[in-house]
């Protein structure tokens, strides 16, 4: 029923920046918080930041605390990760996910490449 979509991912040197956006879509929908997450090659998934939709109440992993932000977009139902100051240990799928009613992310987009150069 509701479909999340991830765009602006590519390829930045080290030090540049990058501005991800995922869209929500569907019929009818709730959003309790949204969320980014990545997988690099080999590696699980990890929690990147979140944000808690009526509230505005942000959380980020240490790795990148300072360095994203996660915000809601002026179009309805989208977040966006803009990510500065990017490292190569940033190269990862990322993720856009949904929490509908507080109990857990369970709705997950297809995911958006990054990769940074060194």
């Amino acid at each position: 029923q509701v479909q999340l979509v991830e765009s602006g991912g590519g390829l930045v040197q080290a030090g540049g920046s990058l501005r991800l956006s995922c869209a929500a879509s569907g019929r009818t929908f709730s959003i309790f918080r949204m969320g980014w997450f990545r997988q690099a090659p080999g590696k699980g998934r990890e929690f990147v930041a979140e944000i808690n939709w009526s509230g505005g109440i942000t959380s980020y992993a240490d790795s990148v605390k300072g360095r994203f932000t996660i915000l809601r977009e002026n179009a309805k139902n989208t977040v966006a990760l803009q990510m500065n100051s990017l490292k190569p240990e940033d190269t990862a799928v990322y993720y856009c996910a949904r929490d509908s009613r507080g109990g857990g992310y369970d709705n997950w987009g297809q995911g958006t490449q990054v990769t940074v150069s060194s």
